[in-house]
């Protein structure tokens, strides 16, 4: 490469030379920063969502290259957060894509030391088990003074800012309509 050649290339040159006296525009741009596309541009398509991380609800583009998430924006067009995300929702990507995130069900037994994989189905049937036996083992139908009361409380909820607000209202509403009275949300704590 010449001088001649560096000289033009340097961006103070160009600074100089051209309409662009700050840097701030075609002076500060190089051959490689001119060839760069955005990952949003070469995604096979976008998806609406809403962060999960707070009951706030602000809204996130979902960019999906061959199948999988490339990107995760702010949505300029939610009236929420108006393309803005908090660090935690700039950072949701990872939620999705990390390696070190868990795909299986995971059980460890009492007092076992071990963790054992399980099948999703069979998870969820040890669960509904549990939930069931706890409900009937507490169940109180009325008072000492035949008072009704038609409550259990040996089942309580304890919910996440990671769900969504539809998510934590079907959750309220299913352990309400089970009878539990002990149910919290982690947002209100």
């Amino acid at each position: 490469m010449g001088v001649r050649t560096w000289i033009e290339g340097w961006p103070v040159y160009r600074q100089i030379i051209g309409n662009d006296p700050l840097g701030r525009g075609p002076a500060a741009k190089s051959s490689r920063s001119a060839e760069l596309v955005a990952r949003t541009e070469t995604a096979d398509s976008m998806v609406r969502s809403v962060c999960p991380y707070c009951g706030v609800g602000c809204g996130q583009r979902v960019y999906v290259s061959d199948g999988k998430v490339s990107q995760i924006e702010g949505d300029p067009d939610s009236p929420i957060s108006r393309g803005r995300l908090c660090p935690k929702g700039a950072a949701s990507k990872n939620l999705v894509t990390s390696e070190l995130r868990q795909q299986k069900v995971r059980y460890r037994r009492p007092y076992g030391t071990e963790w054992e994989d399980l099948d999703l189905d069979t998870a969820m049937d040890m669960i509904a088990d549990r939930v069931i036996a706890a409900r009937a083992e507490t169940w109180e139908d009325v008072d000492n003074e035949g008072h009704p009361l038609r409550r259990t409380l040996g089942i309580a909820s304890l919910g996440g800012a990671t769900l969504d607000n539809e998510e934590n209202y079907l959750i309220k509403k299913l352990f309400t309509a089970m009878g539990a009275l002990q149910i919290e949300n982690q947002a209100r704590i």
